[in-house]
């Protein structure tokens, strides 16, 4: 597929881009700098300028494309990363402008521009626990994506808002829009630097609801988001399988979700933050786990 991906510079992005280059796709990397990857094209461009999202969206992704003499190629997919990454970056209405507007100006170009396939990351903080002021818990556990979507920051308010309008555009076209509502992701890297952190001290996991998502995984389902059609709008957690500290879900729920409702049959190290839609409507198999990398020390 030819795809144009916004934010594909970005710590996301970058492993996703890497990931749908190595499936075949042909990718055009809008972003404010560009992401040197063999196979990536780069295009500079403002997602909150309206008249630049509706130009690259009709431009040819390198040269290349330029030698058969038939005009620019229609993109088949657009995936849309690029944002303001999370809250204290920018002021909070500046944080709110980028990412409601922007959001808004890739979607609306997208689809005037022929696009039927669009994707597009949400967050994990619509859930109102990341980001919250003090500690809030889960109505339930495993939180699935009919949980309420209610944050108190600026940065989760656009990723609502993101959703709402992503809806409504697919209402009024009829065209695929998937959100992603991504859990913190990690790259490979970061296992062996950070996590040793959290095996020692759990509650440094809890606002994430001790979930993550490997940023290779999360490839893996923007990929089945572009092979899978048909769904109209739909949202789907994405994070992997197992928690990401040593303890089992009975000790966590018994440390930090005292009175939390659990799912019945819910696994010894089964995540808190199901992806068991994306599984069954996408066929999503996480491949990735922070055991691969690190050995529990509670098994030493």
């Amino acid at each position: 597929m030819r795809v144009l991906f916004t934010g594909g510079s970005g710590k996301a992005g970058r492993h996703a881009v890497s990931y749908l280059i190595e499936q075949g796709h042909r990718v055009l990397n809008v972003d404010k700098v560009p992401l040197e990857v063999d196979g990536v094209d780069n295009r500079i461009a403002d997602i909150t300028d309206a008249g630049q999202m509706y130009d690259v969206m009709a431009s040819y992704a390198g040269s290349d494309e330029m030698l058969p003499g038939t005009g620019v190629p229609k993109f088949d997919a657009v995936v849309h990363f690029a944002a303001v990454p999370r809250m204290l970056l920018t002021s909070d209405n500046e944080c709110y402008r980028v990412n409601a507007l922007g959001t808004y100006n890739v979607i609306d170009a997208a689809l005037k521009m022929g696009v039927r396939k669009i994707v597009f990351a949400s967050s994990e903080t619509t859930y109102g626990i990341c980001f919250a002021d003090g500690e809030v818990k889960p109505d339930y556990l495993p939180i699935d994506e009919k949980h309420s979507t209610v944050p108190m920051d600026s940065y989760a308010m656009s990723k609502v808002v993101n959703e709402a309008t992503a809806r409504s555009f697919q209402r009024r076209s009829g065209a695929d829009i998937y959100g992603l509502r991504i859990n913190n992701v990690i790259e490979p890297h970061e296992y062996r630097e950070k996590f040793p952190a959290y095996l020692d001290e759990p509650r440094l996991r809890l606002r994430n609801i001790f979930a993550y998502i490997d940023a290779r995984d999360l490839g893996q389902m923007v990929d089945l988001c572009l092979k899978t059609n048909g769904l109209g709008f739909e949202v789907f957690n994405v994070s992997n399988d197992d928690h990401s500290v040593n303890r089992t879900s009975d000790e966590l729920r018994a440390a930090f979700y005292a009175g939390v409702p659990l799912a019945e049959g819910h696994g010894i190290q089964e995540t808190f933050y199901s992806n068991a839609k994306a599984k069954r409507m996408l066929g999503f198999q996480p491949e990735n786990s922070w055991r691969r990398h690190l050995d529990d020390p509670r098994n030493a």
